[in-house]
Order: C-alpha cells, then structure tokens, then sequence
C-alpha cells in the first residue's frame, strides 16, 4: 500500500476477540452479539452486512470504544482498549479512530472548517497548524472553496464530505462509517463512496463500513455479515 505523502502509513495489530453484548431489561435478556472474533489489516476495507436489527451499529460502536461489550475484548497493538478508564478511553478514541455516521452529526452553528477542526481542537492541539490540515483535508475532499460556509449552507453530499473530513483530521489508524451513503442519493451517495475508497487507498486506512448496499459492498475487500449474533464470511451469500 503507498502512502500519500500526508503522514507514514504506521502498521496496525487490531482484533477483536470473543466480543458479545447483552441488553437486559426486566426479565428479557436480548443477546446482540455472541462471540465476535474479527482481525483488522492495515489498509483493509472491510464491509459488515446484515438485516436490520442484527446489531451491526452496535459492534460498530463497539469496535470503536463507542460502547463497552458485555464481555471480550478489543485490542491496538496488544493492548486492550476496554481496560481503559472512560476519560483515557475517550482520548485514545479520539486519537486513533475516525468516525463517519448515516446523519452527519455536525455542529450547525459552526463553519465546514470549524467541523473539521473540532477533535483537534476537544484534543488540545495547537490551532494553526490544526487549520492548515484540516484546509487540506477539504480540499481533498473538494470542499476547498465552501470551507467558511456553515452547515446548512452545504448540500448533503458535501457535508457528508465534511464529516469525512472530519473523521480524518487527527490521522487515525482506523476509520468506522456507519450507512454513510444511506442518507443519500444513489448518485451522491456513490460519490462519497469513491471517496472513502480513494482515502483507504491512500493513507493505507484501515476501514469498516456497515452498509445495506450489497452493490459498495461488494467492491470491498471483503465483506462480511453478521448473523444471529455471529460475524460470518458473507461472500458467497451476496447476490
């Protein structure tokens, strides 16, 4: 994998091993997830497939400390990210994993530029040279020009292109996207797709998208489903 030339691609020991979630309430238990093995590459791009319901949001979450597992454990680089206090755990997801949502979740009082900048900024870095990464990053993503409009101004292809650029802004080693074409027009949706493909490509990210489109799906590396709780090779089950 060739690196950009924005930052060396770092290698990456990431897995998950023996992951479930339980929600209890009253008398129902309800088990999400029974057993999540999963093993991340550097500059894979995964796919997670799945009805709705089968908790593929919720194994995101948790493969990206979102959310803590009923039991098991997820581990960078031999150490386990849920032995973490909330407050370390909350930096170290800063830091380390981007994230890209179905609904943006950007701040609407804020400009494109200012969205991208905020988890630098939440991460204490140093502003102006925080500004000139995050300039680049929109222009990457061709939003150079729209970089001082706020939120509402945007179309929603170009904020979801904000959100990307936001979830890359501090150079993370894994990047999770749940649905993030699901809100968008086919077309629009596939062009926020390429994007996020050209990115893994570049920067040798690690990526894990949770999609209903077995079409994107497909063109990953590979792609799995995940099934009655358990996370299956899903290749031959596409059609």
């Amino acid at each position: 994998m060739k690196d950009s030339g924005a930052h060396p691609i770092k290698e990456l020991d990431c897995k998950a091993r023996g992951i479930t979630k339980t929600f209890v309430q009253g008398p129902t238990r309800l088990e999400v997830l029974k057993g999540i093995d999963l093993d991340l590459k550097r500059g894979e791009m995964i796919a997670i497939v799945g009805t709705s319901g089968t908790g593929k949001t919720t194994l995101l979450q948790i493969l990206g400390g979102l959310d803590r597992p009923s039991s098991g454990s997820m581990f960078f680089n031999d150490e386990d990210i849920f032995r973490k206090a909330d407050r370390e755990l909350s930096k170290f997801r800063n830091r380390a994993i981007g994230f890209v949502f179905q609904f943006h979740h950007l701040l609407p009082e804020f400009t494109a530029l200012e969205n991208v900048m905020m988890p630098g900024l939440i991460g204490g870095e140093d502003r102006e040279p925080l500004i000139e990464r995050a300039l680049n990053l929109l222009d990457q993503v061709g939003l150079a020009a729209r970089s001082a409009h706020k939120i509402g101004e945007l179309s929603g292809g170009e904020q979801q292109r904000v959100a990307l650029a936001r979830a890359l802004i501090m150079q993370p080693d894994l990047l999770l996207a749940d649905e993030p074409t699901g809100n968008l027009d086919p077309a629009t949706g596939a062009r926020v797709f390429e994007l996020i493909r050209k990115m893994n490509r570049e920067l040798g990210l690690t990526t894990v998208m949770v999609t209903h489109n077995h079409a994107l799906a497909k063109r990953m590396d590979r792609c799995l489903a995940l099934r009655d709780g358990i996370l299956r090779d899903a290749a031959l089950t596409i059609s």
